[in-house]
This record gives structure tokens, sequence and C-alpha cells, in this order.
């Protein structure tokens, strides 16, 4: 993992005007920050894919990054991780609205 505090804003997103961003996730004082932007989408169904997508692109991700990786493998346990924690959360989510 390199230094960098901050990842890069995709290319894609910095040419398109309209673009904005809907999640932005953190590691801090020994556990996991997030800024959700939960009005992007009414339908839940919405949030279903955009999580199946970020799956493919950690899968691919640690491919890229030459790692020996399996995808189906791969994203078999990653579901198996997310199935765990839906089912028997380690803590409970918290947080407030800021804007």
């Amino acid at each position: 993992m390199g230094s960098e505090k901050f990842l890069a804003i995709p290319p894609a997103a910095q040419r398109d005007k309209a673009s904005f961003e809907v999640l932005r996730v953190w590691i801090a004082e020994q556990g996991q920050h997030v800024s959700i932007r939960s009005g992007a989408w009414e339908d839940p169904f919405a949030w279903g894919i955009v999580l199946a997508d970020l799956a493919r692109h950690i899968a691919l991700a640690h491919e890229l990054q030459g790692h020996a990786v399996d995808k189906d493998a791969f994203l078999e346990r990653l579901l198996e991780g997310f199935t765990a924690e839906i089912d028997n959360p380690t803590d409970e989510p918290e947080g407030e609205v800021t804007q």
C-alpha cells in the first residue's frame, strides 16, 4: 500500500462536470468511517449494483497489482465476508447527517 492518504479522482470524474461523489470510506482511530451521499438513488436496488460493481473493481485491482487472484474465488470470499457482517454485525453504524 502506498503512502498516499488520498486516492486519485478518476479521470472521467474530473472531465465530467456532472460527476459527483457518492461514497468515501476511511480507516481511522481503529475503525471505519464513511461519508455517503444517501440521496443519490431512491431505490436501494441501485446501491446493490454499486456494491456489486465495487466488489468486482476490488478483485480487478488485486489482479492488476500482481496478486495471484482467481476472481471467482475472490468474489466468493468477499461475499462470505459481506454476508457474515450483514448477519452478525461486528459493530453498529452510528453517525449524523452533516449536509
